[in-house]
């Protein structure tokens, strides 16, 4: 892990700018913004529209990513209400042990704690996420950012959405991890299966080049 600050934003009214650029306008403009404190994310802004926007750093991300602890992380995302209601719990739970110098393996251990004690939502129907902003710094490889929408599921089979097949445009990744080779490794979480779809414009309208789909 970096120091804390380095996963803090200079500017508050920068981060919710960032934030709100995940979605169009029409979509982040009534939604609630999150922005990350040295405590975990607080509430910058309440929203109307029961969408939550908020700016997610490398350590939301599937546990066993080569990137979990990269402070350059910057991903906007715009959650639906249902997305909201099972993910934000998640990015706050992070969020607060992250801020806090836990290790990799105490995250993992609270969220698993947090489940079998219900205080974590289980995911519902529905769930989506606008990951549109032309801001984002989604990785370290190749161009860094791409704009898309993503489906939170309990799906178990890639198939189902003819994902990660020749041709198609729907990838899939697995939320927890990324290269689970342990069946123990999914021991008390949900088996959520994200689902990818490339857009061929950002957030503002404007063509992304590079990334027609």
């Amino acid at each position: 892990m970096a120091p804390a600050e380095q996963y803090l934003m200079k500017s508050r009214d920068a981060e919710i700018a960032l934030a709100r650029s995940a979605a169009p306008a029409s979509v982040s403009g009534d939604a609630t913004v999150l922005v990350l404190g040295r405590k975990g994310y607080e509430t910058a802004v309440e929203g109307k529209n029961g969408f939550v926007c908020v700016v997610g750093r490398s350590w939301t991300g599937p546990f066993d990513w080569p990137e979990f602890w990269n402070p350059k992380i910057l991903a906007a995302d715009c959650m639906n209400p249902q997305a909201a209601r099972a993910i934000v719990p998640i990015f706050q739970l992070r969020a607060r042990l992250a801020m806090a110098g836990r290790s990799k393996e105490d995250m993992l251990a609270a969220v698993r704690e947090a489940y079998a004690r219900k205080q974590l939502p289980q995911p519902e129907p529905g769930a989506m996420d606008y990951m549109m902003s032309k801001s984002s710094y989604l990785t370290d490889e190749g161009e860094h950012n791409m704009p898309h929408l993503m489906f939170d599921t309990l799906a178990r089979n890639p198939g189902e959405w003819g994902a990660n097949l020749e041709g198609s445009p729907v990838m899939a990744s697995p939320y927890w991890f990324m290269f689970a080779k342990d069946p123990s490794q999914m021991r008390g979480l949900p088996p959520i299966l994200v689902f990818l779809v490339g857009t061929s414009t950002w957030a503002d309208g404007t063509p992304a080049q590079g990334h027609q789909h």
